[in-house]
């Protein structure tokens, strides 16, 4: 069942407007973003552009991005995710084009060290965005919260802002388990449009949240959204997290097994064997994934917060900006 429901900080905070400009300013911008994007150090799993970031550079990366003036979508992106896209060309397309790529999971970290990034570090998305909440210099943005079962979006807003008291949450979606109906779809992009959240965070499971913020990113006013997956089950007690040491091990996914096997052992044995053997042909150079990177910079007005610069509103469409699919080895 769909349930959209908005919520209110005692401040009334709300989120950024969407807009276009094309001041000389503005033009320079997004040449220097489209260079970033194209020149950004990335580590290649079967095709996929992974960024080597740890938690503090993952952090540092989110706060940057709700700086500049363009929007975009953070993946987190494991096995499960990688081996999806070999089979899904819509996924691959959709982690193509994401602003920004987390390695979630040690598969990951460990394909990134032997490709020369040795700074990369395991970052999944409900710790990212436990760190996202709890740090202060993030307190003047508003956060969405879409994706749970029914009550579960809810009850972590409930959580969250009982836990950082500093958080301004505006709103709740609980989607249906299936596709949006054209008048859901309208509400939807209707609630967000009013609240103006600063980040969705879509909890809907992979490949759906890629390809839901791939598909609702151009539509939706607001200046991230993050795929986080099971993190709302974590954080209201539903999926137990399991020690650091197995985490380090990369058998979280054993652990998350053993709470769920009946829903969980067909991916993982579909997906775990054939990733160790298509990625120790790549590793030994037997066959060749290039990456492919085609980013959407759509460009928007940051609203005023917590003395932060202003910049003029326009109630315009807004402008994608679309950097041409390239192979990157």
């Amino acid at each position: 069942m769909s349930k959209i429901v908005p919520t209110r900080n005692c401040a009334g905070h709300v989120g950024s407007g969407v807009t276009t400009s094309d001041s000389q300013g503005g033009k320079t911008d997004r040449a220097h973003f489209m260079r970033l994007v194209e020149t950004r150090p990335h580590a290649n799993l079967l095709g996929v552009h992974v960024e080597p970031l740890d938690m503090e550079r993952a952090v540092a990366r989110v706060g940057d991005a709700l700086n500049k003036p363009h929007k975009g979508y953070v993946c987190m992106i494991g096995v499960h995710g990688i081996m999806e896209a070999q089979r899904n060309p819509n996924l691959a397309a959709a982690y193509a084009s994401a602003l920004i790529t987390v390695p979630d999971g040690m598969p990951a970290v460990w394909v990134g060290h032997w490709q020369g990034h040795e700074e990369m570090q395991r970052v999944a998305g409900p710790d990212l965005m436990l760190e996202i909440f709890r740090r202060k210099e993030f307190a003047g943005y508003t956060h969405f919260l879409y994706g749970g079962k029914e009550g579960i979006a809810e009850e972590l807003a409930t959580n969250f802002k009982q836990r950082f008291p500093h958080a301004h949450i505006v709103g709740t979606h609980t989607p249906p388990f299936r596709d949006l109906t054209h008048d859901e779809e309208e509400n939807l992009i209707a609630t967000i449009r009013n609240l103006k959240p600063d980040i969705i965070w879509v909890g809907i499971s992979t490949p759906k949240q890629e390809l839901f913020m791939r598909r609702y990113l151009p539509r939706l006013e607001t200046r991230l959204m993050f795929g986080v997956g099971a993190a709302f089950d974590f954080h209201t007690g539903r999926i137990q997290d399991c020690a650091e040491w197995i985490k380090r091990a990369g058998l979280q996914w054993f652990h998350r097994l053993m709470q769920d096997p009946r829903h969980l052992w067909r991916r993982y044995l579909r997906n775990n064997p054939a990733f160790l053997w298509r990625i120790a042909l790549q590793l030994a150079g037997l066959r060749s994934y290039p990456t492919t990177r085609a980013v959407h910079a759509i460009e928007f007005t940051p609203r005023p917060a917590r003395g932060r610069a202003n910049f003029s509103q326009n109630k315009g469409q807004p402008a994608a900006v679309r950097i041409q699919p390239e192979s990157i080895e």
